[in-house]
């Protein structure tokens, strides 16, 4: 049996569930070239989502074809407390707020 990779789910940090959801995987644009994923964080009960934008994997830069995607708990660990780190109020109102993520997901 072949398991299929999350796209979403809530996951618990510090005691607070989140909502998180695979926005776009990665993608190639004629005026910037590969594009990484893009991920949604959002608190339970709060309005202001983050975005957390993923530099696209090295496997695509060098020309070999796409594989799947992996989102662990892990890496949604590591990306809200970078994004809660960074300034993320999710209390607050507004636009979503952009997070560059590095390779290793903080």
């Amino acid at each position: 049996m072949t398991s299929t990779p999350r796209q979403s789910g809530i996951i618990e940090v510090d005691g607070l569930p989140y909502q998180w959801e695979l926005r776009s995987e990665p993608q190639w644009s004629e005026n910037h070239g590969w594009k990484g994923m893009t991920v949604t964080l959002l608190r339970q009960h709060t309005q202001r989502e983050a975005l957390l934008e993923f530099p696209p994997p090295k496997r695509l830069m060098k020309g070999l074809p796409r594989g799947r995607l992996q989102i662990s708990d892990a890496v949604v660990t590591r990306g809200i407390r970078a994004a809660l780190d960074a300034g993320w109020e999710p209390e607050s109102r507004g636009k979503p707020v952009v997070f560059m993520v590095d390779a290793d997901g903080n």
